[in-house]
């Protein structure tokens, strides 16, 4: 497949366009122009990149790419390193940051709440980042943390009481413990995310509503997880997820 149709087929599916976001989404790096093997991940490290060389891929497809507003533009350091190891092995990087939390069906937050058994009602908040729905067993707070602890491999942190039943939940994956006070108002008995800010214990204490961070990567692996079974086998294109651990 030519690079510019993989880069337009997944603008079609991901719509970029709609969102306003921290880095530019779609192709950021541009390597050789005929891609057939592509690995998927959730940041574009050195060792992803690594995997990817080594995998012979011609194109690196991530959540967390490059260029984000705000960093330092120059390409010293490690930023030198990862763009030299791309360039000269010709490989493109492709990144869709908030199109990929959002898209209802490949998703990272679409891909959370199946994996944790919850029936999302609807989508709310700044671009409908923040999701909410039920958890048709009621599970305990302690019973809910112990299925997160299975599904992702991570114990998650838990700040609420440990034998409320949780039937009302609201979920954002990655760094949005800033959505915590929209589920708050929404009238769930627990919001879901990946990471944890101070204000996040005070909130959950005072207002009653359980708190659980989850990990930013463990909760955003969904996303470059689907796209790589999305793309494989399209006209020829062989695309695999490599997961690089990362416990934050």
């Amino acid at each position: 497949m030519l690079l510019s149709d993989l880069v337009s087929r997944l603008d079609t599916l991901l719509q970029p366009g709609g969102f306003r976001d921290y880095a530019p989404n779609g192709l950021q790096v541009e390597g050789r122009g005929e891609v057939r093997r592509i690995v998927t991940g959730v940041t574009a490290s050195q060792a992803l990149i690594d995997a990817a060389i080594a995998d012979g891929a011609d194109a690196l497809l991530v959540h967390h790419g490059y260029f984000w507003k705000g960093e330092d533009a120059r390409v010293v350091g490690i930023k030198q390193a990862r763009l030299k190891a791309l360039l000269t092995h010709d490989i493109s990087l492709i990144a869709y940051h908030l199109p990929l939390d959002a898209h209802a069906e490949l998703g990272n937050n679409a891909g959370l709440g199946r994996a944790l058994g919850l029936e999302a009602d609807g989508q709310t908040g700044e671009q409908n980042l923040l999701w909410y729905g039920r958890n048709a067993d009621g599970a305990t707070l302690a019973g809910f943390g112990a299925r997160i602890g299975q599904v992702l491999g991570r114990t998650p942190l838990l700040i609420g009481e440990a034998d409320r039943p949780l039937r009302r939940l609201a979920w954002c994956t990655g760094g949005a413990q800033s959505y915590f006070q929209e589920a708050i108002a929404l009238g769930v008995d627990a919001f879901v995310t990946g990471e944890a800010s101070e204000y996040c214990c005070h909130l959950a204490r005072e207002s009653g509503v359980a708190f659980i961070a989850a990990g930013h990567h463990a909760t955003e692996r969904f996303g470059a997880q689907a796209l790589a079974g999305w793309l494989h086998g399209q006209d020829g294109l062989n695309a695999r997820y490599v997961d690089i651990d990362n416990p934050v």
